[in-house]
């Protein structure tokens, strides 16, 4: 049979090698899955419609045993790819770390330029939430970019995912000593 696929999308200004993606991508595979962990287009700079583009590149026919994990920005290209898919295709289930509507803290006016697209084009979720059969949500209690109770709540309302909260690992990055994230792994299978 098949390999079920397990597809990871890093962050803006992530990599595939960066945070606790290589390492989960590596006890994925372990766990029987076929994973792509891509390194997604001009990663500092990301546009909407190249990360988008490339997911469904990458993604080609859904499986509905497809599983898309999301990092940050990585959630906002999943929910955006979601949106635009046609009636009769769907995955199993959309696993999000650090998932977003409303940012803070962001570095500089240049950051706030890059992001405002991403911040202000609306998504369908109504759409979304009929492209996959589960959605997980993980947030740190401390993620200085992504404020918790605000984001929560939001994506409470409009997916309605199992939502597991962790504590003290910031914005789910390298910097913030997150190099692995087994919490994922629970919700594979």
């Amino acid at each position: 049979t098949m390999k079920k696929r397990v597809f990871i999308i890093h962050g803006w200004g992530g990599s595939p090698k960066n945070d606790w993606i290589s390492w989960e991508k590596s006890q994925i595979t372990n766990m029987g899955f076929n994973v792509i962990a891509p390194q997604m287009p001009d990663t500092d700079n990301p546009q909407i419609d190249q990360w988008t583009k490339k997911l469904k590149r990458l993604i080609g026919q859904p499986q509905e045993s497809d599983i898309l994990i999301g990092h940050s920005i990585g959630c906002q290209v999943i929910w955006r790819f979601l949106e635009k898919l046609p009636e009769d295709q769907k995955v199993n289930k959309v696993i999000m770390v650090a998932p977003w509507f409303k940012l803070a803290n962001l570095e500089n006016k240049e950051s706030w330029k890059i992001v405002a697209p991403w911040l202000e084009t609306p998504i369908d979720f109504t759409k979304v939430k009929s492209k996959a059969n589960s959605f997980v949500a993980f947030f740190s209690d401390n993620d200085q970019f992504v404020p918790f109770l605000e984001n929560k709540m939001m994506i409470e309302r409009l997916l309605a995912p199992k939502i597991v909260v962790l504590n003290k690992k910031g914005h789910f990055t390298g910097e913030d000593e997150v190099k692995e994230l087994p919490e994922v792994l629970n919700h594979l299978l």
